[in-house]
């Protein structure tokens, strides 16, 4: 991943709803993002099994004529399909939030939202790209292999328990975000699950005694009411391994 390119990029939109195709295109061409649009799910479904790279970033109506984003988002992502994905759509549900992040989606935009909301999540996609198994993070002197399940920091291995180590990687996954506790208890321990409130909270302590620096802001920031959001360093990279 290049983190010095520039924020301008190749979307494809993937939308059937005119005013929304419309207003969306235009604000982001005028913010000199190149823009193809698809109206159609089995449409893009067929274009995005061969054009797995042609885009930068893919924001994604999960209503759609034909297949829908969520078969969609599967699909590409089952045929290695990396770009990384905005999932837009009306519906706001802790349910298909949960659907969009577990098939492959980056992010998750309500409609309706405002448009510098959209350029901000579209940057931040940019920024970091999209996590692959063939990639590291490298947070200061702490690397995480996400294939690898592993962690070092100064060189040394970290033991992270396997749910301390799913919950890291869905907060690295979806930086700048803020997740309440409930929303973490959902995506990282599943709906099923019994854990409570204190169960993240005590996981998010215990990342942040093995991971942190002293004297340093935690990567992980509690929002006073709101809940927890990764704020990775200006220092943080990616890399291929």
């Amino acid at each position: 991943m290049n983190l010095g390119k520039s924020n301008v990029a190749k979307v494809l939109l993937v939308e059937d709803e005119p005013d929304m195709v419309h207003l969306v295109s235009n604000w982001l061409k005028r913010q000199e993002h190149s823009v193809d649009v698809i109206t159609d799910g089995d449409e893009a479904l067929a274009y995005l099994r061969v054009n797995k790279h042609q885009h930068e970033v893919i924001i994604l109506d999960i209503m759609l004529p034909g297949c829908s984003g969520i078969e969609i988002c599967q699909a590409y992502r089952e045929q290695a399909g990396d770009t990384p994905i905005l999932m837009l759509t009306a519906r706001g549900s802790i349910d298909d939030k949960d659907i969009a992040f577990r098939v492959g989606a980056d992010d998750y935009l309500t409609k309706p939202f405002h448009l510098k909301e959209l350029s901000a999540r579209i940057n931040a996609l940019l920024r970091r790209g999209r996590i692959t198994n063939n990639e590291y993070y490298v947070m200061d002197d702490v690397c995480i292999y996400f294939a690898e399940h592993r962690v070092t920091k100064s060189n040394k291995p970290i033991h992270l328990a396997p749910k301390e180590f799913q919950l890291l990687e869905f907060l690295i996954r979806h930086p700048k975000q803020v997740f309440c506790s409930k929303d973490l208890l959902d995506y990282v321990w599943g709906l099923e699950s019994e854990a409570m409130h204190d169960t993240v909270r005590g996981h998010i302590n215990r990342l942040r005694r093995k991971l942190d620096a002293p004297g340093k802001p935690s990567f992980i920031a509690s929002i006073y009411g709101f809940g927890y959001r990764f704020d990775p360093p200006e220092s943080l990279v990616t890399a291929l391994s």
